[in-house]
């Protein structure tokens, strides 16, 4: 039996072939798409409230009866921040809201709420869900035991080989190799050390080396060639998001779908500027004035929760320059159509 097949059996799936989970794109229907051809749907919900995340997983079930995976973000809540740093942050937006005229509040601290993954774990349980990612961190031990004790399977994020042996020596059943190639967050969480900026072509075989589990591979994936290249640096699944960011069921808007498809290999760099985070995305001009105004950035999340409203605002009427355009290094090969069409698409070119 092939190391593939293993780990396919322990995800419950046929085929080892994650959706990854994007927040703001991915939605139920993708998720519950992928599920009914056979790979893991992966359900985002970090950072979301213990409503929605409840709504989210309810309305995935309504629309498929396999199982699919819950992604929550296990950063540890930042209280404390500097007031003079957000203030001059929120000088500088209002100015950009009053450009594209739109309505700006300036907020107070006791105006920012954060939500804890610790807030979701009695709805996963609750909800029997079988399969739960992270990233950003690592979860509380013992949040950890009372997973192992249901027997749900975990599955850690890790940008370098440190990373990996910290979620390994935690319990996890699989890591997630995340190259510095994947779009969105950087998965990164280890304090005090600079940001792993390691492609998954050196990535990964040091962390098939490192640990003992199995690895799931991510960044720059979308085809034949790129997954059977995983797979020969040894890992036993692999995960694609930036090929369904285009697709019929994600919740990107048209224009961020369309900046996809034209992106090329360099579109992209690393960025704070949405989100106070690590993200990779496609260069726009709201990153660009960031970046030249010298003006420090407040942590996340208090920069995502400023930049909301202009980032939902630009959503609304596709003004490209002003979303947060979260892709990979391969996003241009994103694909119109039907998740479904698309994954059945990668596993017939594997033969699988």
């Amino acid at each position: 039996m092939s190391a593939q097949t293993i780990a396919s059996k322990l995800l419950r799936i046929d085929y080892p072939i994650i959706q990854a989970p994007m927040l703001g794109v991915t939605t139920p229907d993708m998720v519950a798409a992928v599920a009914k051809e056979g790979g893991l749907g992966s359900l985002p919900v970090g950072g979301l409230s213990p409503e929605i995340t409840f709504q989210l997983i309810k309305e995935t079930k309504s629309k498929t009866s396999k199982p699919f995976s819950v992604n929550l973000f296990a950063h540890e809540i930042t209280t404390s921040v500097d007031i003079a740093e957000l203030n001059t942050m929120q000088d500088f937006l209002e100015t950009v809201f009053q450009e594209y005229n739109i309505p700006f509040e300036r907020k107070e601290i006791s105006d920012f709420t954060f939500y804890s993954y610790e807030e979701q774990i009695e709805i996963l349980i609750n909800e029997n869900i079988p399969i739960v990612s992270f990233t950003f961190g690592t979860l509380n031990p013992d949040i950890i035991d009372r997973f192992k004790r249901r027997g749900t399977v975990l599955i850690g994020t890790a940008t370098d080989v440190n990373e990996a042996k910290v979620l390994a020596d935690s319990g996890v059943d699989m890591v997630v190799a995340q190259g510095i190639e994947a779009g969105g967050h950087r998965g990164s969480f280890l304090p005090d050390k600079p940001l792993p900026q390691v492609g998954l072509l050196s990535l990964l075989p040091q962390i098939v080396d490192a640990i003992s589990i199995p690895v799931i591979a991510a960044g720059g994936l979308f085809d034949k060639r790129t997954i059977q290249a995983a797979f020969t640096l040894g890992a036993q699944v692999v995960q694609l998001g930036s090929i369904f960011i285009a697709s019929d069921e994600s919740a990107a808007s048209d224009a961020y779908k369309e900046a996809v498809l034209h992106s090329n290999e360099t579109s992209t760099e690393l960025t704070r500027a949405f989100s106070g985070r690590w993200a990779r995305g496609i260069r726009n001009d709201f990153m660009e004035r960031m970046k030249t105004s010298g003006i420090p950035i407040p942590s996340y999340t208090y920069q995502n929760s400023l930049t909301a409203p202009l980032r939902a605002y630009a959503r609304t009427y596709d003004l490209v320059d002003l979303i947060s355009l979260w892709a990979g290094q391969s996003s241009f090969r994103s694909r119109r159509g039907k998740s479904s069409d698309i994954f059945r698409s990668l596993v017939q070119s594997l033969q699988l």
